[in-house]
Order: C-alpha cells, then structure tokens, then sequence
C-alpha cells in the first residue's frame, strides 16, 4: 500500500506543513509502550541509535530547498502522549523539519479545519481522520482552493503564534 504522505513529499518543491491538533495518537505503538516503561533516545548516543526511516525522508526532502513544517496544538496541562512526542521530536528537527508547539488556549478564536493535515506547496491537502482513541482509519487528498485557503490560514496563524520546539516545555 503506498503512503501518501511520502507521495506528497516526494512531489513537494517548495513547502510541506504538517498540522497535528489530537493530543494522543496510536496508544497500542510499541516505541510509546517502551516510553512509558522508561526507554529515552538520547541525543548524545550514536545517531543510528534514534534515527528512524522516515527522517530519511524528512532531510531528503529538506536538502531539496523544501521547507516542512509541522505545527502542533495541545491541551495542558500535556498527556502523557504529548509528553513522549516533544521527548522524541529532537530527531525530527536534526533532520531539518521546523517544529512549533501551540497551547489549545492560545487557538480557541483560530478557525481550524476539523482533523490533522499534511499541505503540500500551498496547493494540495492530506487530511487524515482518526478513530476516537487516535488510529488512522482514513485520508483524504482536497484540492478546492477554499481548502486550500482555510487550510493555509489556520496553519500560519497557529504557527505564528506557536513556540519553537527548542523554548516549549511541556506541562
């Protein structure tokens, strides 16, 4: 089955956002389970120590001139979801992928588009749904340029307001 997400970033030329708005996702993932048993990546260890397939595609798509993007709204105080993908977001941004955090009460006057997205070079949207307690049970591609113009005004002004990664604590 292909990805579509590594279809569009394939594609990308010059932009990829990413916009994650649940505050858990796929609670039966292993590396979540060892998380919570205590399993840390750490940042000094050797790289093949936490890098994972996908980063591969983050820093190829980067080192193309593509910008990508991925902005998150949370509620706080975090879950312990939360908490586990800002402990593991560090790769992530060594491979090139600029990342923002935003507190959902920072948000609330933000119009959103109901469930988490990927939009590629401004121009087409991969909207991903969710069943209640985080699994992906569907995609959908949307190129209709209202979207389009939601999706990429919701997304720059949850950006705009987020923290950088590297400044956003958790709590």
């Amino acid at each position: 089955m292909k990805n579509p997400v590594l279809e569009g970033l394939a594609k990308a030329q010059r932009s990829a956002v990413h916009l994650e708005m649940r505050d858990a996702y796929q609670p039966t993932d292993p590396e979540f389970i060892a998380w919570q048993n205590g399993k840390r990546l750490d940042p000094a260890a050797d790289r093949s120590s936490w890098w994972r397939p996908f980063l591969d595609v983050v820093n190829e798509t980067t080192e193309r001139g593509v910008v990508m993007r991925r902005a998150r709204i949370v509620s706080e105080p975090v879950t312990d979801y939360i908490k586990y993908e800002h402990d593991v977001t560090f790769p992530n941004v060594a491979a090139g992928e600029l990342i923002r955090w935003l507190p959902r009460r920072k948000a609330a006057d933000i119009p959103l588009p109901g469930t988490d997205l990927w939009m590629f070079d401004g121009a087409s949207v991969l909207f991903t749904y969710f069943s209640g307690v985080g699994e992906v049970v569907d995609r959908e591609w949307r190129t209709e340029p209202a979207v389009v113009k939601l999706v990429n005004s919701a997304f720059e002004a949850v950006w705009e307001r987020a923290t950088p990664h590297e400044e956003y604590n958790p709590v």
